[in-house]
């Protein structure tokens, strides 16, 4: 799933803080679509997990949208669609979806880390956290072992 948007530095501040902040919404709105592929392939408490888990995205996209835009920056726009980086045809593959988008989510957010303060370390510190916790569950459901990482959101 490609999430690699950036801030344009010619229309805006330029400092990593919100490129770092802008690639993590990309990854966002990677996320949020994701879980509508991932959703129809799951039932029950699954389901209800992806639907949980598309939600907290959604809000953490929506309150650095309006953070962003807030900012002298340009926003980085949602595309119409993403590349899946494999079929999802049945709940094994979604499950495994559900991993690799909160791994990824996780990977933008550790990346902001070193660009921010306070606030805004802060925040993506929650959401690197968060993230790492769902990739954790969905590790669970999906039986995979082991159900933890060492350093959540770090490339293998």
């Amino acid at each position: 799933m490609p999430v690699g948007h950036r801030v344009d530095p010619s229309s805006g501040p330029s400092d990593g803080a919100t490129r770092a902040l802008g690639d993590a919404l990309a990854a966002e709105y990677a996320a949020v679509w994701a879980y509508g592929v991932i959703g129809v392939h799951l039932t029950d408490a699954a389901r209800s997990a992806a639907r949980a888990a598309e939600a907290a995205h959604r809000s953490r996209r929506d309150a650095l949208l309006l953070q962003l835009a807030e900012g002298a920056g340009q926003v980085p726009a949602d595309r119409a669609g993403y590349a899946l980086p494999y079929p999802v045809t049945d709940r094994a593959t979604a499950l495994r979806l559900a991993v690799e988008i909160e791994e990824r989510t996780a990977g933008h957010w550790r990346a902001a880390l070193p660009h921010t303060t306070g606030a805004d370390r802060n925040a993506a510190l929650a959401a690197l956290t968060d993230c790492a916790l769902r990739a954790t569950r969905w590790r669970r459901t999906a039986g995979v072992s082991p159900v933890t990482v060492p350093f959540p959101g770090r490339p293998a």
